[in-house]
């Protein structure tokens, strides 16, 4: 069986389950993740009994090269045409993407269907399931993350003091993609001293100062998977208050490391290293969530906050990344990406986390 057969049978399985007859996937990472298919426009249809993909005459031989487990149907740019003949006879309740799909799209499907199919929200179904990861898709992880690896690595031996955030910014995305990756997963985050203090903050045109920490946020996508990790390092020598900051958060994110196996409440994760900041009096500059599924996108499910309701499981890809933010002084983040297995998480990121300073 196929990666793509075993995730269509899961979807079918999800399907029956909420008593839905198909569903019309057309989110094309769904799309992806189910057929293979990486072009820019292509449904899928998906049941007990069906397994029907539809294109347009642009896409004929990639769609011969990359759709695997699914007939596959050339029909016109408008696509939703393909799926009244796709769906199984009788179906009377077929879900659609709620998330994706717009207002005009479904009523185009809604006209093409007629009152005898119910259309059923049902977005969010297949990214359930995403979030469990196979052995395949995880071993694409761990390779987009070792390919990110190398490339701070290289971009570091230029050193950081003098240059700017968006020249190591620059630098750290031609390198992966240098190294085979197909883009950045992410806008790369290169932010020193006070501008460190942005969770997300963009790269200026600004010199990285002698004495500062510099907050380093990047990943690559590679064979369509994502990776994500953040270090902090010191442009030169740093202050004690600096160094104890960084030595906070690094001990919360092993916390949070700890905290990260199958069966765990993904708020309990969360609450792990979140509770090592709060005892030393930073709980109000740490304002984000612990962590995000990784995967066919950067940011997927389960996600780790105190709000969340997931249950973390064998096969979840999530990032771990506690920080401290101080506005107009310093800010760290330090982020691992980890699979969680049957005895524990391993850690996909390979680079040092204890402060290093470079010059």
């Amino acid at each position: 069986m196929t990666a793509a057969d075993a995730r269509a049978d899961r979807l079918a399985a999800a399907l029956a389950a909420r008593g839905l007859d198909a569903l019309v996937v057309t989110d094309l990472v769904n799309v992806r993740y189910l057929t293979g298919y990486t072009g820019s426009n292509g449904l899928a249809v998906v049941g007990p009994d069906v397994r029907r993909f539809a294109t347009d005459f642009r896409y004929v031989t990639q769609a011969e090269q990359e759709v695997r487990g699914f007939a596959r149907e050339i029909g016109e740019t408008d696509l939703l045409a393909s799926v009244p003949a796709a769906l199984p006879a009788g179906a009377t309740r077929v879900g659609f993407e709620d998330h994706h799909l717009s207002v005009r799209m479904h009523a185009r499907l809604r006209e093409l269907l007629g009152e005898r199919v119910a259309l059923e929200p049902a977005g969010g179904i297949v990214e359930e399931l995403r979030a469990v990861k196979d052995a395949e898709e995880i071993a694409r992880i761990r390779a987009a993350a070792a390919l990110a690896d190398a490339a701070l690595e290289r971009v570091l031996e230029g050193g950081l003091v003098g240059r700017t955030e968006r020249e190591v910014a620059l630098a750290l995305e031609h390198e992966m993609q240098r190294l085979g990756a197909r883009r950045p997963s992410f806008d790369t985050i290169v932010a020193h001293a006070g501008h460190g203090a942005l969770p997300h903050a963009q790269p200026r045109d600004v010199p990285i100062a002698r004495g500062s920490l510099v907050v380093i946020d990047w990943g690559a996508e590679l064979d369509g998977y994502c990776s994500d990790c953040t270090r902090t390092y010191a442009a030169g020598a740093v202050d004690d208050a600096a160094r104890a900051i960084h030595a906070l958060v690094l001990r919360a994110q092993r916390a949070g490391l700890d905290a990260v196996r199958a069966g765990v409440a993904a708020a309990d994760a969360d609450r792990a290293a979140r509770d090592v900041i709060a005892a030393a009096g930073h709980g109000e500059a740490f304002g984000h969530a612990l962590g995000h599924g990784v995967g066919l996108e950067v940011h997927e499910g389960p996600r780790l906050s105190r709000a969340s309701r997931a249950t973390l499981a064998v096969g979840n890809v999530v990032t771990v990344e506690p920080g401290v933010y101080l506005p107009g002084r310093l800010g760290v983040r330090i982020e691992d990406l980890v699979a969680v297995g049957d005895d524990g998480a391993e850690v996909l990121s390979s680079l040092p986390k204890e402060l290093t300073v470079i010059d």
